[in-house]
């Protein structure tokens, strides 16, 4: 086996691939950006080297500069994990030519695979279905706009290379073509140098089915079953689950046998995925190979019970597959949910900041695995990908691992900056999907879609529970301003006495709380025996109050009510019933002037990638203005109203941080 290899990534799949290693007797090297000094993956590995600045291009992009640290520490391999260079056929051909072992397939198996229009040449040729589409090399925008039209609306325009979602459109209606070309086009340049697209028929409630598969350098194939990742967002994955549910055993079968042919054909070696689209009939169209490691690998080695990391460090040193396909047995369930950095609330925004609180629940002999990158006191910025952690739960059966995962949710707490774990906690309850093994039609990547649109948008404001949690916190702070860290046991102490006769303390006192960007004013008033709170001009009783451990307990307008909060930099952070709600201390007037509400604002810090208008454009309200991309995603900032674009102040390529004065927008004058 390997003595020592390189880790060429960051976050959670660089510790878990360390933690492999360590097991297996393996050293490891962790490389870093200057972001990433402290980050939790470089102390995981046996060293670490700094590699460049925070921008990828400047570091974990730099595949020249990996190379080199590699031959100076004197590593046999790299393990490139996903994302970043794992899919990059010129990193992997570099390595070989250096002779340092790539921890995947071969740069021929990437170039073939990872570019998606001849990736589908070799597959067609191979008997694998295909959706209708176009993948030819004529990239002409009329070719392209003709070839949409021979297919029908509605088209998925698809960046060639890459994946994630990044360059990729669906496009309804003739009219609205060159447009979304333009922006995929645009995307897939940022995100993968390389510009040109597919176009295929779009499905409209499609499931995303994929097969794990595994070859050996001696022509040994096998797949080790299927992962459902139909749970999507802007084409990200959200929750993946292993095996798909509601499949025959026959489709099974089919599926996996099929994702085995196009390993076969392109001669593949290491872990793979082979991703398929499938209909409400229950075909299913070979849709892409990602010829790397998956995220949601954890759900296979869950229900499979294998290793895949230490299956891929075997497969590179030139041993045989650890199993026949006989021996690989699909055993219980699993699902994955993915931790985002992001604000639901304010349409799932990316958000950056620094962990404050972090507390997990996790034990293999429990069936709950919690992958995560960070650790208390790292910073979650905008260079990278916003996702911050993994929980991936199993048990015997669909529903045992769900009820498993719902209560996980709930056991997740972090603050220091917004997640979408409040949204995890509510999706994993929605019918479409709890019920997808007995009605497997609403399964599909229409799924969060449909939710969002059918529920109250989230955390809009905060809930009485948490309020009530919030002033206890302040009723505890002020016993322990007067040397009181609890309620006296003593009945006649006059710590014991609530009204307002308390030294220093008045009987009343008003709250000015922010939440989600929005204040709010709580009434608490303190008389004998009782403690009131007024909220949105409704009375609420707080009592029985108790601070005996961590965790504070409470009756808040009669119901029992228990939860933790923590105060940092960030505010206040309430967790409650599996909800987390963070309070910001109010600190100054939100009324705006009329100068400053004359000015577009960057609701995300990011980078500036085009300015779409110029100073004394009219515009409309809804108008594209400005394109930033924040942690590998474009987000188009549009107009608030109708107007007159007055100064500009940000140029392409400027950083902008959140709450920039992006431009001026005047009244237009009639």
């Amino acid at each position: 086996m390997f003595s020592k290899i390189l880790i060429a990534n960051r976050g959670e799949i660089a510790v878990r691939v360390a933690r492999t290693a360590r097991k297996m007797g393996v050293k490891t090297v962790a490389v870093c950006s200057e972001a990433d000094a402290h980050a939790l993956h470089t102390t995981v590995c046996d060293q670490k080297v700094m590699i460049g600045g925070a921008s990828p291009s400047d570091s974990y992009l730099n595949g020249r500069r990996i190379i080199d640290v590699a031959k100076d520490m004197g590593v046999e391999a790299i393990h490139p994990g996903y994302g970043f260079l794992s899919e990059n056929a010129g990193f992997a051909a570099i390595c070989e030519a250096e002779g340092i072992k790539f921890i995947g397939p071969s740069s021929r198996a990437i170039r073939a695979m990872g570019l998606k229009s001849s990736a589908k040449v070799i597959v067609e040729e191979a008997g694998v279905p295909l959706l209708p589409g176009f993948h030819g090399e004529d990239q002409s925008d009329d070719k392209l706009a003709a070839e949409a039209e021979r297919i029908g609306f509605p088209v998925l325009i698809k960046a060639i290379a890459g994946g994630g979602g990044k360059g990729m459109r669906i496009v309804d209606r003739s009219d609205h073509f060159a447009t979304a070309l333009a922006a995929a086009r645009r995307e897939a340049k940022n995100s993968f140098d390389n510009d040109q697209v597919l176009i295929e028929r779009y499905i409209q409630a499609p499931r995303h089915i994929e097969v794990q598969v595994f070859a050996d350098q001696h022509e040994n194939y096998v797949h080790l079953y299927e992962r459902d990742c139909s749970l999507q967002r802007r084409y990200q994955k959200v929750i993946e689950e292993a095996p798909a549910p509601a499949i025959t055993e026959k489709t099974r079968k089919a599926l996996g046998e099929t994702a085995i042919s196009v390993a076969r054909a392109v001669g593949y070696e290491g872990a793979g995925t082979v991703e398929f689209i499938m209909d409400e009939d229950r075909q299913f169209y070979f849709m892409e190979m990602n010829t790397r490691l998956q995220v949601e690998h954890p759900v296979t080695e869950m229900i499979t019970e294998q290793d895949l990391v230490e299956w891929q460090l075997r497969v590179a040193f030139g041993e045989p597959l650890p199993k026949k396909q006989e021996e690989i047995k699909l055993n219980g369930h699993a699902f994955e949910c993915r931790v985002y950095a992001e604000n639901p609330a304010c349409d799932f925004l990316p958000s950056s900041g620094r962990i404050e609180y972090l507390r997990e629940q996790s034990g293999v002999s429990s069936g709950v695995r919690v992958d995560t990158g960070v650790q208390i006191g790292d910073e979650v910025g905008v260079y990278y990908d916003p996702m911050i952690s993994k929980i991936i739960c199993w048990d015997v059966n669909r529903q045992a691992a769900l009820a498993k995962m719902q209560t996980a949710i709930k056991d997740y707490q972090l603050a220091g900056l917004q997640t979408n774990v409040n949204f995890l906690r509510d999706l994993v309850m929605a019918s479409d999907f709890t019920d997808a093994e007995e009605e497997p039609k609403n399964l599909n990547t229409g799924v969060i879609n449909r939710y969002i649109e059918t529920t109250e948008r989230l955390d809009i404001k905060p809930s009485i529970q948490a309020i009530g949690l919030f002033l206890a916190f302040e009723l505890k702070g002020m016993f322990d301003i007067h040397g009181e860290s609890d309620f006296s046991n003593d009945p006649y102490s006059p710590w014991k006495q609530i009204d307002g006769w308390r030294l220093n303390q008045a009987s009343s006192r008003l709250f000015k709380i922010t939440h989600n960007d929005k204040m709010h004013e709580i009434a608490l008033n303190i008389s004998p025996k009782k403690i009131q709170f007024v909220f949105e001009e409704m009375n609420y009783e707080l009592s029985e109050l108790n601070f005996a451990s961590d965790q504070i307990i409470a009756t808040v307008s009669g119901a029992a009510t228990e939860g933790f909060v923590f105060e940092g930099g960030s505010g206040v952070t309430v967790f409650c019933d599996g909800v987390t709600t963070v309070f910001g201390r109010f600190r100054f007037s939100l009324d705006v002037d009329e100068e400053f509400g004359n000015s577009l604002i960057a609701p995300l810090p990011g980078c500036v990638r085009q300015v779409l208008v110029r100073a004394g454009d009219v515009v409309e309200k809804d108008d594209a203005l400005i394109i930033v991309e924040a942690m590998k995603m474009e987000h188009t900032i549009l107009s608030p109203r109708s107007g007159v674009v007055g100064e500009i102040f940000y140029t392409e390529g400027d950083q902008v941080l959140e709450g920039a004065e992006l431009l001026t927008l005047e009244e237009q004058q009639s």
